[in-house]
């Protein structure tokens, strides 16, 4: 059966797949990086004692191969290639993801591997009060997509709280633009618009399954609270 694909550039999509009977703990099935090459980066980690699965490819042709991060969240290194002949219909919400956000136990065990390892780099990092870090954001080496740690999330969350949790984000110019086009689209159910504590205005809403879809501005309205940005933020 072929899995929908929604397009957000030549270079992003987003892949639906089908849920196992019993619901993983983590509802993004997978997260994508895109190389250059992806022969070195598979060499490279195999080097430095990662399992990495087989070279594969997509219905598309398109060469990747696939791990488990440190806390076993999976994830897959894609060939760098031009998506030609998809385009996304017009008028969508938006052109750009921002980041992928997932659940995170040990810090410092993904830090070894996403930053000392795949050199990430520190983006921002806060919480819900100033003194504490529940979120904790590192770029890709190369962009200013990133990757987020959900921090202190109890061992025993239920699924609506991992929905909460793991999510993606998607970009826009205008909160209140997104806003207004999310309802006349006929989304009843929208969480904002507000200024978090990252000082960006954002909103969120909810697909069927309950994973949350973050609309986010590019750039902060305000200072962000903690903590100051440390790399630049995206642009459309």
């Amino acid at each position: 059966m072929t899995r929908p694909c929604f397009i957000l550039s030549d270079r992003q999509q987003v892949l639906l797949s089908k849920a196992p009977a019993a619901p993983p703990p983590n509802l993004l099935f997978e997260i994508a990086f895109a190389t250059p090459d992806l022969g070195r980066m598979r060499t490279y980690l195999r080097a430095h004692n990662v399992a990495v699965g087989p070279p594969a490819r997509d219905i598309n042709s398109v060469a990747y191969f696939s791990l488990r991060d440190p806390e076993g969240n999976p994830i897959s290194f894609v060939q760098l290639h031009p998506l030609t002949g998809s385009r996304a219909p017009a008028g969508k919400l938006s052109t750009r993801m921002l980041h992928a956000g997932f659940i995170v136990k040990d810090r410092a065990a993904e830090d070894r591997f996403y930053r000392d390892l795949l050199g990430f780099r520190m983006y921002w990092h806060g919480g819900f009060k100033d003194a504490s870090d529940d979120w904790w954001e590192i770029q890709v080496p190369d962009g200013t997509d990133w990757i987020e740690y959900m921090l202190n999330i109890p061992a025993k969350a239920d699924s609506k709280e991992r929905g909460v949790q793991n999510h993606f984000s998607l970009g826009v110019d205008k909160i209140q633009s997104a806003a207004s086009q999310l309802q006349q689209n006929g989304l009843e159910k929208v969480d904002g618009p507000e200024i978090g504590r990252d000082g960006k205005w954002s909103l969120d809403v909810y697909d069927p399954d309950g994973t949350r879809v973050e609309v986010m501005e590019f750039t902060p309205a305000k200072d962000p609270c903690c903590h100051p940005y440390t790399a630049d933020h995206p642009k459309p």
